[in-house]
């Protein structure tokens, strides 16, 4: 599995193909619905200062057919009635997760993801949100350059 994407400390892909690819299996492996994938991607990206990954999962989004006010708006989801009680609970949940260090994930928040979700749909929400911060970290610390993606370029790697 070759990155096309340019990384000015490491490319983790070409130094631990077999890691790498296993990363990326795993992610997909994660069956949650597009919309709010994106969601909690861009939200998890903004809180850890992931530009590549903010950039990714932005064009997705928008590929995807998000608009550009909600995008704009995840920021301060908790203040916008643009957001439904499952994409506000998932978004609760990523800030909780990500931001672990903060008071781990408190029982309200996981009681109003618990009502939205079943437990698959919260298995994979849990997943994915842990799936997201291990790339920020990774694209973070490699340095991976925001600007070189395009939408659905990854897809075929699969």
């Amino acid at each position: 599995m070759t990155n096309p994407i340019p990384a000015h400390r490491l490319q983790l892909a070409e130094h631990a193909p077999r890691a790498y690819g296993a990363m990326f299996r795993f992610s997909t492996s994660i069956e949650l619905d597009e919309g709010l994938r994106n969601l909690i991607d861009i939200r998890a990206s903004q809180i850890n200062g992931c530009a590549f990954c903010l950039d990714m999962h932005w064009k997705d989004a928008r590929a995807a057919g998000e608009s550009e006010e909600r995008l704009a708006m995840i920021p301060a989801w908790r203040e916008s009635p643009l957001f439904d009680a499952r994409e506000a609970a998932a978004l609760a949940l990523t800030e909780a997760i990500t931001l672990i260090s903060d008071g781990h994930v408190p029982d309200d928040v996981w009681e109003a993801a618990s009502a939205q979700f079943d437990q698959d749909e919260l298995a994979h929400l849990v997943l994915a949100i842990t799936a997201i911060n291990a790339w920020n970290r990774m694209s973070i610390t490699t340095r991976v350059e925001p600007g070189h993606y395009q939408p659905g370029m990854f897809a075929t790697q699969a």
